[in-house]
């Protein structure tokens, strides 16, 4: 497998390594920027189930119920399943509002 690697070599003119390091890191923002968006975006969308989300949170469902009952955390409800979003829940951690 390695001895079929193939090795490519770049020429680099009339470019300081100062500009170089600068065009290498402005690539690399760009990159993270798309890498981040697409994670906010994909997260965005996942509604989890009671179970999921006491999994997630690390308590006891009685405790998530409490929670949802005193306006803690938000639920969705489709028949009488009941999902949370997500990134709600990961935005009131970061708020510290879980108390």
């Amino acid at each position: 497998m390695y001895d079929q690697m193939i090795t490519k070599t770049i020429q680099i003119q009339e470019i300081t390594v100062d500009e170089l390091a600068d065009k290498v890191a402005d690539k690399l923002l760009i990159k993270i920027k798309h890498y981040l968006d697409d994670l906010y975006t994909n997260e965005s969308d996942v509604y989890l189930t009671r179970q999921e989300t006491a999994d997630f949170l690390k308590v006891d469902l009685s405790t998530l119920w409490n929670w949802s009952n005193k306006g803690k955390l938000k639920s969705y409800g489709i028949g009488s399943r009941r999902y949370y979003n997500k990134q709600e829940i990961i935005a009131i951690l970061k708020k510290n509002q879980l108390k």
